[in-house]
């Protein structure tokens, strides 16, 4: 007669977390000593300018008029929160970021998907993808402004069978032509940054998994949606928080392209105009502490909301 037994439990907390064992715990110490240098060094650069920019937002300070430099508390932040010059810049920045890292994240997997599959050409194609993440934005945004100006442009004059475009459109002359311009020239820039992102996650994807789905009859959406997004989710996340913090501080192009005009200033943008063109530290320090803020609010948001614990994995 066969007994049964009990497998091995794996020792937990109270808090009904697994325990560490030794040798995790000695490898966890191993990684804050590696990380600690480079940990303290950004610290040091990073934490006075912080702290400099908070206490700032809490004074009227001009820097053409440093001496009379005068304490009004939270008055800055209010001060911001309701002008309508704010929110249009909050409402131009979160649809840039809405549209670009979506439209990303769909053109980066399915770029990552052919450079993951294709066999001969493999280095050519991963350098030639990333030829445009490689080109400095300004020279990008100047570009991308020449081809779409009225005089020196090129794009009119292709486009002018489409239903109100003409050879004397104005793409920066009203709001939502101007965005688009400006997600055009920020997806062609930076999807291949994303799909370098996704393609790092397709690597470690277990082929053996996708080779048994197909045994099962899995089709070929089936496999993708059962087996390769979930085991993608890590590098998704990661994709997508660094791709939407970047996105949300952008500045380069809508400066080169419209210079904020039309309502499409974004909040850095909005930053700069309060801090170097009227010279007005205080307000400009409170902006930058609500731009930081809301850098932290999305990062929560995407750790949270995608629940991937990067400590319990190895790749």
């Amino acid at each position: 007669m066969s007994t049964v037994t009990d497998s091995p439990k794996t020792p937990t907390t109270k808090g009904g977390k697994p325990r560490l064992s030794d040798r995790a715990k000695a490898e966890q110490r191993l990684g804050w000593k590696l990380a600690m240098p480079a940990f303290v060094v950004m610290l040091l650069v990073t934490a006075y300018p912080i702290l400099q920019a908070v206490w700032n937002s809490f004074f009227n300070y001009r820097l053409t008029d440093p001496a009379n430099k005068e304490f009004v508390g939270l008055n800055n932040y209010i001060v911001s929160f309701s002008d309508s010059v704010f929110w249009s810049a909050m409402w131009a920045t979160v649809i840039i970021t809405v549209i670009t890292v979506v439209v990303e994240l769909v053109l980066g997997f399915i770029i990552a998907l052919v450079m993951h599959r294709i066999v001969l050409p493999r280095r050519t194609l991963r350098t030639v993808v990333l030829i445009p993440y490689s080109i400095i934005t300004v020279v990008s945004g100047f570009t991308w402004l020449f081809m779409y100006q009225t005089d020196t442009g090129f794009v009119n004059r292709w486009t002018n069978w489409i239903p109100g475009v003409s050879d004397n459109y104005d793409w920066f002359g009203s709001f939502w032509p101007s965005i688009f311009v400006i997600c055009l020239s920020e997806i062609w820039k930076t999807t291949p940054f994303m799909s370098l992102l996704l393609l790092a996650g397709l690597a470690q994807v277990d082929t053996s998994m996708e080779e048994a789905a197909k045994v099962d009859g899995a089709s070929w959406m089936q496999v993708l949606y059962k087996v390769v997004l979930p085991n993608m989710k890590p590098a998704i996340m990661v994709a997508l928080l660094f791709r939407t913090l970047d996105a949300f501080r952008i500045f380069d192009n809508i400066f080169i392209m419209t210079g904020g005009a039309n309502g499409t200033n974004s909040l850095s943008g909005l930053i700069y105009r309060q801090t170097i063109d009227r010279t007005e530290i205080g307000l400009g320090s409170a902006l930058s502490v609500i731009l930081f803020l809301c850098v932290l609010v999305i990062a929560a948001v995407f750790v949270r909301g995608f629940k991937v614990d990067l400590t319990q994995g190895r790749s």
